[in-house]
């Protein structure tokens, strides 16, 4: 599922306001972080993540690594932050993110 531009920049609204909960440091993208990320997508929809400094990934490398091994879409890349979206199936359809057509 591609996001159009307006889907986005809703999504980048939403994204303002939650907390960064993932981190990618110097040991890259393993398991670990895929599986709390795929996690945290299923639960929240939209997640937020870092790139440390230490880290071998650029921030686009590892929010478009992380989207594919998560089936996620990249929404926003800004400096060392990024912004995942994946429509979840856990949850009710009134509590979850409506997107505009």
């Amino acid at each position: 599922m591609d996001l159009t531009s307006k889907q986005r920049a809703q999504l980048r609204g939403l994204a303002n306001h939650i907390d960064t909960i993932l981190h990618v440091g110097k040991d890259g993208i393993g398991d670990n972080l895929v599986k709390q990320a795929d996690d945290a997508l299923e639960a929240r929809e939209l997640i937020k993540g870092k790139v440390l400094e230490n880290a071998l990934l650029s921030t686009r490398e590892a929010a478009e690594a992380l989207a594919s091994r998560t089936r996620s879409e990249v929404v926003q890349v800004i400096g060392t932050k990024f912004v995942l979206y994946r429509e979840t199936h856990s949850k009710e359809k009134d509590k979850r993110i409506k997107l505009v057509k």
